[in-house]
C-alpha cells in the first residue's frame, strides 16, 4: 500500500511541476494546457525511472527537443529524476487536447483559442470562412491577414472593432 501512494505522489508531483513548464513557441501556456504532456509514469524495470511522453503538436515541431530538455530538467530539479522524455505520434495531437485553462491563457495573452478539431475521418467543408472572435475585445467583426503568423499552427487576423492585429491557433 505505501508503495502505490509513493508513486502516485511521485507521478502527482510531476504533474504539478510539468503544469508550469511553458511552451518554448508559447510561453503564455503550460506544456500540460496545451496538451503535449500525454502520459507520466513511473517504470520500476528501469531502475525506477520517471517516464514522461510527449506527442509533439505536429510532428516537424522545431521545438520538439527544446521541449523534452526542459522537461528533463524540471523534473530533475524537482528531485524526480531520472527521468525518460519518449514521443508518441499517434494518435496525433488535436487542438482538442488543449485544455479549458490552456485556452482561456491563450485568449488572455491576445491568441484567439482554436475552436473544436474535426471528428476523426471527418471531412470539413466550409463555404463561409469563419473569422475568430477577437481575443481583446471580443467583437466577430475580424478579417484574415494570412494563413500563417509566427509559427505554422497559428493565422494571423485583424479585428474590424478595434483595429489589433491578433493570432488564432488553428484548429487540427
Amino acid at each position: 500500500m505505501t508503495v502505490v501512494t509513493e508513486l502516485h505522489t511521485r507521478v502527482g508531483v510531476a504533474w504539478r511541476v510539468l503544469q508550469r513548464v511553458p511552451d518554448p513557441e508559447i510561453p503564455a501556456v503550460s506544456l500540460v494546457d496545451l496538451g503535449i504532456v500525454r502520459e507520466v509514469r513511473e517504470v520500476r524495470e528501469e531502475g525506477d525511472e520517471l517516464l514522461v511522453v510527449l506527442t509533439p503538436t505536429y510532428s516537424g515541431c522545431p521545438a520538439t527537443e527544446a521541449i523534452a530538455s526542459a522537461v528533463r530538467r524540471e523534473l530533475e530539479s524537482a528531485g524526480l529524476g531520472p527521468v525518460k522524455v519518449t514521443r508518441r505520434l499517434a494518435p496525433a495531437w488535436t487542438t482538442d487536447w488543449i485544455t479549458d485553462e490552456g485556452r482561456r491563457q491563450l485568449q488572455r495573452h491576445g491568441i484567439a483559442p482554436p475552436g473544436p478539431a474535426p471528428a476523426a475521418g471527418e471531412q470539413v467543408v466550409r463555404f463561409v470562412s469563419r473569422s475568430p472572435t477577437c481575443p481583446r475585445c471580443a467583437s466577430a467583426r475580424t478579417e484574415s491577414l494570412s494563413e500563417f503568423g509566427s509559427t505554422a499552427c497559428k493565422s494571423l487576423h485583424r479585428c474590424m472593432a478595434c483595429g489589433e492585429p491578433f493570432e488564432h491557433f488553428k484548429p487540427i
